[in-house]
């Protein structure tokens, strides 16, 4: 098992956006999905008729049983997640502050911790957030280009994420990630590995192969907003990079 803690160089100075990305993403997560999964849906709520055709439920005894392990954070995920079939502009944000469960918490925001304050510091907090916000879109629509009739909500913030490590492999060639690799049965050792190479394993094992596998048509993992946003960042480092007003390339490494 292979899992990065950290990378090497890394920036003088605090992260202030990254972290509050950070902090935001925790804190809806503990104050309103937690709250909200030991919830109960309710039953009022005219959303919830669509919920269950969108599930494939048409008779009774099928919605009951739906019901039975339906949370309310299901229904406001289907809510203010984002839908292919049914598109917002409010959902293109709010979805990408949303997460389906710890697992899917930790993994996105140990990766934006890893990567982002070194991509915070080359290009300034303003245009961090704004990198940050348009990945996040980018790779929502990207996604939704393969699945136009889903009502499938997608949430996470790893499309925006996806961005951030896309930027990361244009200006930080030479930086090494930091993992451990836990080997048969309990010894665990310390390794450096090429950033370059972690974030060539994750576009194109985690999610291309997937992705080229599933026929785009999405799964559990939305391996095509993974894709999408690591594109973005791609594009957008390129053309800042080429820009008049882009980051000084003095700043490449500390």
């Amino acid at each position: 098992m292979f899992l990065p803690y950290g990378d090497t160089p890394n920036p003088p100075g605090f992260a202030v956006v990254n972290w509050l990305l950070i902090g935001a993403n925790v804190a809806i997560f503990l104050f309103l999905s937690v709250p909200l999964m030991a919830g109960r849906p309710d039953l009022a709520d005219p959303l919830l008729e669509e919920y269950l055709r969108t599930l494939g439920v048409r008779t009774i005894p099928a919605a009951q049983e739906v019901l039975a392990r339906t949370s309310a954070y299901d229904l406001f995920v289907f809510r203010y997640g984002f839908r292919p079939v049914a598109p917002s502009l409010s959902t293109l944000f709010s979805c990408m502050f949303l997460h389906g469960g710890w697992f899917h918490l930790a993994g996105n925001m140990l990766f934006l911790w890893i990567f982002g304050n070194n991509v915070e510091h080359r290009l300034g907090a303003v245009r961090y957030l704004l990198v940050y916000l348009v990945c996040g879109i980018l790779a929502t629509v990207f996604f939704a280009l393969f699945v136009p009739g889903s009502g499938i909500p997608l949430v996470g913030a790893s499309g925006a994420i996806s961005g951030i490590l896309g930027c990361y492999f244009v200006w930080f060639p030479r930086n090494q990630v930091k993992a451990l690799v836990f080997l048969f049965p309990f010894l665990v050792t310390t390794v450096l590995v090429s950033a370059r190479l972690v974030l060539g394993f994750y576009l194109i094992i985690d999610n291309l192969l997937p992705f080229l596998l599933d026929g785009g048509r999405g799964s559990g993992v939305a391996h095509g907003a993974h894709i999408g946003g690591f594109l973005a960042g791609l594009g957008l480092a390129w053309l800042f990079d080429r820009g008049k007003g882009g980051p000084r390339r003095s700043q490449r490494a500390w």
